[in-house]
């Protein structure tokens, strides 16, 4: 299959040099080229969608094509105007260029990756559109012809353009609330009582000058006079001896790792405690760090409420990670078992949703502990019609960590998505019964779950297992000694949940 773009020379020109289109471009991607980590694994997935040698994912300016990612080659810029992926965003905002055979076509067949070193023979590509603007491209590349691609793959690799203008787009505003926040801890005089109040010291540390702004608690802390502006070196000097080898080696690794910096120690002048974080916020060209951001709290008196603080964030950093990595893992096999567009974001949507009601409910208690009835309701109610008739519980009561509840919460979606779909939720008298007990084996707390249905249409094992069954068997394995048992009965499916708490 190739589709023919029809987009005259000058229209390529046109949209290549769009004032508005560039002005999106540099706005939302400042860095456009520098390589970014985060784009490899969607070029390794397209890579593999088309089992190509090459894939790139790429930002367009005027003069020049920049790779964010790419698998296969080592380049990391090409002109703009020698490059395949100029057609490829002049096509209209959802469409996609494929070239069978770059020698027959010639608009490419004189290019000179085509007739030198690499012979790239076959193009795919698809625009990247932030803000209705085409920014740059997801393509894939090939050194021998193919005449014929089966339309899926397009579909599935316009899927991962979607994916990477989003993740563009997160990006662009995580960036754009850090620089908000580093502004706001510049102006110290405006949130001065506030920081006075909640005793907290905020710093921005000029690398390259030594110079520290901060605020009156901070110098408070080190016992420092009243001044705007301090060199670092002082408030290092200030740390006890004792502790500072230790807190500035903390600090170099987080910079030179790029990790968040956390530690704890004495200030010589005063022997109070001092709980310390920050990050680097910005780095030049070369990746050195040149601003460095950070927040002390007294903790001296205060050891308790703040080791809280800081485990909370500990858990909240943790869950994030977590999260983005199921979500990816999630999006992977979801698309990698179906081709069907629709039928890829219902699912899809259906698992986000689900890890994000558990995620509601677990902020709602500051990532502590929720109960199961909680839990039972947010991930079963969208699925009924009348929750107290079609939903029977008997339960203790039961108090959920984190990974119980996320998990969990997975497991209940799947298995309330299949009753609604094949199941007793989908005729008016059928039910679900609930049973919930925890035991006590071997001194820990067992949450023995039993799931049945009752009243629906009679069960026959499937064939195949679909990801929904793999999902049911795996979200839970984050929590050593769990497990998940589903029989297919003939008078309905049930599931047994064995869950540590």
């Amino acid at each position: 299959m190739t589709k023919k773009n029809n987009v005259s020379q000058a229209a390529v020109a046109a949209v290549l040099t769009s004032a508005e289109r560039l002005d999106v471009l540099h706005s939302v991607v400042p860095d456009m080229a520098d390589p970014d980590a985060d784009f490899r694994d969607l070029a390794e997935m397209a890579a593999d969608l088309f089992d190509a040698p090459v894939a790139l994912v790429t930002l367009v300016d005027a003069r020049d094509q920049w790779f964010k990612a790419a698998v296969g080659t080592d380049e990391t810029h090409a002109p703009a105007t020698a490059s395949f992926c100029m057609h490829t965003i002049a096509e209209p905002s959802d469409g996609a260029l494929v070239v069978a055979d770059t020698v027959a076509d010639p608009r490419f067949a004189g290019q000179p990756r085509v007739v030198g070193a690499p012979f790239l023979r076959f193009y795919a590509g698809v625009p990247l559109v932030i803000d209705e603007q085409p920014v740059g491209t997801i393509c894939v590349f090939d050194i021998k012809p193919r005449p014929e691609i089966a339309p899926q793959l397009v579909a599935q690799l316009q899927r991962l353009s979607r994916l990477a203008s989003s993740l563009f787009k997160l990006k662009h505003e995580a960036h754009q609330r850090a620089l908000k926040e580093a502004a706001l801890s510049r102006e110290e005089q405006r949130h001065a009582m506030a920081l006075d109040a909640a005793n907290i010291g905020s710093w921005l540390w000029d690398v390259r000058s030594g110079s520290v702004s901060c605020n009156q608690p901070m110098l408070r802390m080190f016992g420092m006079k009243p001044v705007a502006i301090v060199q670092a070196r002082d408030i290092f000097s200030a740390i006890h001896h004792d502790d500072r080898a230790a807190t500035l080696s903390k600090l170099r690794s987080a910079m030179t790792q790029d990790e968040e910096y956390d530690g704890i120690f004495r200030v010589a002048s005063t022997g109070r405690w001092l709980l310390g974080r920050g990050r680097v916020h910005e780095r030049d060209a070369q990746g050195k760090p040149t601003l460095f951001l950070g927040i002390n709290i007294d903790v001296t008196e205060e050891q308790g409420a703040t080791q809280r603080t800081r485990l909370l964030l500990r858990e909240l950093n943790h869950r994030v990670k977590n999260t983005l990595a199921m979500l990816q893992s999630l999006a992977r096999q979801t698309l990698r078992r179906t081709s069907d567009p629709q039928e890829f974001m219902t699912a899809f949507a259906g698992r986000l949703q689900a890890i994000s009601e558990a995620h509601g409910l677990l902020s709602d208690h500051e990532w502590g502990e929720i109960r199961l009835s909680a839990l039972l309701a947010k991930q079963l109610a969208p699925h009924v019609r009348d929750y107290k008739k079609q939903i029977e519980v008997h339960k203790d009561e039961i108090l959920l960590g984190p990974d119980q509840a996320v998990g969990l919460g997975l497991v209940l979606h799947e298995l309330a998505t299949n009753a609604a779909k094949y199941g007793s939720l989908t005729v008016p008298g059928g039910r679900v019964v609930l049973t919930a007990r925890g035991v006590d084996e071997d001194g820990q707390r067992i949450l023995h779950l039993t799931w049945t249905e009752v009243g629906g249409p009679p069960v026959d094992e499937p064939t195949r297992r679909g990801f929904g069954s793999i999902l049911i068997e795996r979200s839970l394995d984050k929590v050593m000694g769990s497990s998940v048992k589903v029989e297919y009965l003939p008078a309905g499916l049930t599931a047994i949940v064995r869950l540590p708490l």
